[in-house]
């Protein structure tokens, strides 16, 4: 019997400086395509969970330890990564100290999130519009796409 063929399952982490003023959120700056800034995340290996493979690529992408503190939401528009269909669970997490650009990062910023770029790799505008919306009310990222 063949197996069915499925999007690749990946994880994006919002990650909060909390020993920062107003604890601005990190965005690694790609190494490779598709270019620009982009939330920490990657995709996830056999044989971990999804909230493993988020500390994981926080680790390896910012060279911090993160701690979650919740599922924002599942993303799976087949169109939100142009090299292939990928479903991300995205989390939010924090952590404290400076952060160091590793693995498929070539840079790591800090930003308010009042001053985030204009352009984001991915749906990553999306995810962090529904950051904002959590941000300011509560409410976890609404269901797309039935």
């Amino acid at each position: 019997m063949s197996l069915p063929e499925t999007p690749r399952l990946t994880v994006d982490i919002i990650i909060e400086l909390v020993d920062q003023p107003d604890s601005p959120i990190l965005l690694i700056e790609r190494k490779n395509p598709p270019f620009g800034w982009a939330l920490p995340g990657g995709f996830v290996d056999v044989g971990e969970t999804l909230e493993q493979a988020a500390v994981r690529e926080a680790a390896e992408e910012i060279s911090l330890c993160v701690k979650l503190k919740t599922l924002l939401g599942c993303y799976s528009d087949p169109k939100r990564d142009s090299r292939m269909h990928t479903v991300s669970a995205v989390y939010i997490a924090e952590a404290s100290g400076i952060p160091k650009a590793a693995d498929d990062a070539v840079n790591v910023k800090a930003f308010a999130l009042s001053e985030l770029p204009e352009t984001l790799a991915f749906d990553h505008g999306l995810i962090l519009e529904d950051y904002l919306a959590y941000f300011q009310n509560g409410k976890l990222a609404p269901l797309r796409g039935v």
